[in-house]
């Protein structure tokens, strides 16, 4: 399946932006690139089997409004691991969700705000089991 949204990865995670056009994605996926993430597809994502990849006349594409499309490096392929739905109000304590049609965690991020792409690497951190919660989207009592 394809979907309008962005894609980006860490060590092949693949985290997985979704939102209305002009909400942010793009903005955000320059934000993640530079804590170390790499680009996967902007605009559009092609879904396999929780394979997430570029469809071939995008690969290597970013818009950057007010400056054009630019050619970056970009992985062929990640592995989802979560995601992420902008323009909804975060919850301070948001209860474990997953994705309804993708089957990873979701969280819900305003990527308006300036930590947006530091909470994003948290939340993937947090799926990895890299770092545990007390309470909150990750917390233990989670059912996954």
């Amino acid at each position: 399946m394809q979907i309008h949204a962005s894609c980006v990865s860490r060590d092949g995670a693949g985290v997985i932006l979704l939102g209305p056009s002009g909400c942010g994605k793009s903005d955000l996926v320059l934000q993640l690139l530079e804590c170390g993430f790499v680009l996967v597809a902007d605009d559009r994502v092609d879904i396999e089997n929780g394979i997430a990849r570029p469809p071939d006349a995008l690969a290597g594409l970013l818009e950057v409004r007010g400056l054009g499309i630019l050619r970056l490096d970009y992985a062929p392929s990640a592995c989802l691991a979560l995601a992420v739905t902008l323009e909804r109000p975060a919850q301070r304590l948001p209860e474990p969700a997953d994705h309804p049609s993708l089957g990873v965690p979701h969280i819900w991020v305003d990527p308006r705000g300036a930590s947006a792409a530091t909470r994003i690497r948290c939340a993937l951190d947090c799926a990895e089991g890299r770092t545990t919660q007390h309470a909150g989207a990750f917390a233990p009592t989670s059912s996954r």
